[in-house]
């Protein structure tokens, strides 16, 4: 396994901070409906599931799967569409109210910091149902490179047409006012068939509920990363969805079902750190409260970059970072690709630092005290840890 060195310039081009984000407001085919003009379309990682040539992707280098966010202010809607991969809203600011079912029969609301997946194939919409004014924002991850696109619920598309907005087969925009051209209607991207939408799979409120995680019900572990226990150190991990990077052998994610990424909280006070690492996998860092000092590669070639809130932070697969707390306690969501558990391997001097500490990983890669440990099973944990260097 060989490990990547980052320049500060592509250091830079893996942050996607709040001055760098491009929203487009003709993203899909709702976009000029009463209630739904007013929102603002994020592509961050991969275009998503926009229907837009104009729409501004940040990164798009493939990760595995697709990152976006929707800004909406207070009581605009995003109307009721279905994907073929998975959904996870991130909600960052203020309280939403989702809508599922044949005609969006079915609500609940949520409210931030909420963590919500969306099964595929139902249809789904959203309306920003904050006491605020302000403008919220809700992030999105996507499953896959390829999403497909989405299908709009056969009333949102005639409520468009009236408005002269249309959808090629191509799942592309089509804007007659706008001088395109309308194509004959078999070219036109045809509205599900009412037997198929009787057909769907129809989730109750109770199940919807359970698919999501709220902010009181994260369950925080001081023992899911192996230099947690060092001076200055601390990162705490809160799964959410699938396997991540947690070293915790109690580590039980509420969300299991494959969606093709993991998804877990960071937690780290003011100054402290998570030590250098590895991982093999591509991931994703969103912002979520305070600021975060992400500093690539080995000690002499070290480059950093600063990520306030709100930032992506893009963390290429095999590279060497570590990440830092400023200005305050930080809250971000990482995001890993694959279903799989992750496994990460630790700068030397940390696996050092953590042994002085009676800390090591035990033969299954999860943080156990080294003295309760017999010699077979400090061998076998040691090798794992040191894969980096024998490969």
């Amino acid at each position: 396994m060989k490990s990547i060195t980052l320049t500060s310039a592509q250091a830079r081009s893996r942050l996607v901070a709040p001055q760098d984000m491009v929203s487009c407001n003709l993203a899909f085919i709702d976009c000029k409906l009463p209630g739904s003009h007013l929102k603002q379309n994020y592509s961050f990682i991969g275009p998503g599931v926009t229907q837009s040539s104009a729409q501004v992707v940040n990164i798009p280098e493939p990760h595995g799967f697709n990152i976006g966010a929707a800004a909406m202010p207070k009581g605009v809607t995003n109307n009721l569409h279905l994907h073929f991969t998975a959904e996870v809203f991130l909600i960052h600011e203020g309280s939403w109210r989702f809508r599922w079912g044949a005609n969006g029969e079915h609500e609940a609301e949520f409210s931030a910091p909420a963590i919500l997946s969306i099964p595929t194939w139902i249809f789904r919409g959203f309306t920003n149902v904050s006491k605020e004014d302000t403008c919220g924002m809700v992030y999105t991850v996507l499953g896959g490179n390829n999403t497909g696109g989405i299908i709009w619920h056969p009333s949102i598309l005639e409520a468009a047409s009236e408005h002269g907005l249309y959808l090629s087969k191509d799942n592309m925009l089509i804007d007659v006012n706008a001088g395109d051209v309308l194509p004959e209607p078999s070219a036109l991207l045809p509205p599900l068939a009412a037997e198929e939408i009787a057909a769907l799979r129809d989730y109750s409120v109770e199940e919807m509920r359970q698919r999501a995680v709220t902010g009181e019900a994260r369950q925080w572990s001081s023992e899911g990363l192996l230099d947690a226990v060092l001076p200055g150190h601390g990162g705490e991990i809160a799964p959410v969805i699938g396997y991540g990077i947690s070293q915790d052998k109690h580590s039980a994610p509420p969300l299991t079902q494959p969606h093709g990424f993991s998804v877990e909280w960071l937690r780290l006070q003011a100054e402290h750190q998570v030590g250098r690492h590895l991982c093999p996998d591509v991931q994703v860092i969103m912002v979520f409260k305070g600021t975060l000092e992400v500093t690539w590669n080995q000690a002499g070639e070290e480059v950093s970059i600063i990520a306030p809130e709100r930032s992506i932070v893009s963390l290429p697969a095999n590279s060497w970072r570590r990440y830092r707390a400023i200005d305050g306690g930080t809250e971000c969501i990482l995001t890993t690709q694959g279903d799989q558990r992750k496994r990460l391997y630790w700068d030397e001097e940390i696996l050092q630092q953590a042994r002085a500490c009676n800390r090591g990983l035990d033969p299954d890669g999860y943080v156990s005290k080294l003295d309760i440990l017999p010699a077979t099973a400090r061998r076998a944990g040691a090798k794992i840890e040191s894969l980096v260097e024998e490969e």
